[in-house]
């Protein structure tokens, strides 16, 4: 597994380099001062995950992750800034974690530690859930979506349901975030899946996926990212 760094502060890099060199097995390839160079590094190279400042001149850290979400296989993205506000736009492209400087050793370390077992399952590209008293190995594009109830997440394939005891947004970040789309507070969608998609009221969608019945909604507030992501 490994990462690059993006932050056009020389102490954060050194901070951050520290933390992931001592505190786990994530292999930083490049560190770059310069989000174009960055984009272009991307571009080219194999990277599983980038640690991206927010504020960067040129081109800034959420400007930078829309357009890497376009390509068919994206890094995971860990943003870190100083500025709260841009929180809920991080998360609306696909973001797995956002962290706030100045940052504690036992935040940094947390999503190290998150960042190493999810994207071990989501390489292994199988995920293991338990239905009537037993344990069933899916494939995670046997996936189509899963929806949020209560303390719950359920997980449907074209044929069959499946519960777990989650939080979505925990359950989310088990998934390969190059398929699985936050659509809404309540729902994740394959995008492979989407067979059709249908504008609805106040400038939203619903989606209608291969083979099932099912309409799936995409929030207002994940509209723009959705729009990017699918080229629309």
């Amino acid at each position: 597994m490994n990462c690059i760094i993006v932050d056009d502060e020389f102490p954060s890099i050194q901070e951050l380099s520290y933390f992931i060199s001592n505190f786990s097995s994530i292999k930083i390839l490049e560190k770059f001062d310069d989000s174009v160079n960055a984009l272009e590094y991307v571009q080219r190279h194999p990277v599983d995950i980038v640690f991206l400042d927010i504020n960067m001149p040129k081109l800034d850290g959420l400007a930078f992750s829309r357009v890497i979400n376009t390509l068919i296989t994206k890094p995971v993205f860990v943003f870190i800034s100083a500025y709260s506000e841009y929180a809920l736009e991080a998360f609306e492209v696909a973001a797995f974690d956002y962290i706030l400087k100045p940052y504690s050793e036992s935040r940094m370390i947390g999503t190290l530690q998150r960042l190493e077992n999810c994207t071990l399952k989501c390489n292994n590209d199988k995920i293991t859930l338990w239905k009537n008293n037993k344990l069933f190995v899916l494939s995670m594009n046997d996936i189509y979506y899963c929806s949020a109830h209560e303390h719950e997440v359920h997980i449907f394939t074209k044929e069959d349901q499946y519960v777990v005891t989650s939080s979505i947004s925990d359950f989310h970040k088990k998934l390969p975030p190059a398929v699985f789309f936050r659509c809404h507070r309540s729902y994740i969608v394959n995008t492979d899946k989407i067979m059709e998609i249908i504008p609805w009221f106040n400038n939203t969608y619903m989606l209608k996926l291969h083979g099932l019945d099912s309409e799936i909604p995409v929030s207002r507030q994940n509209i723009s990212a959705f729009k990017q992501l699918m080229g629309i």
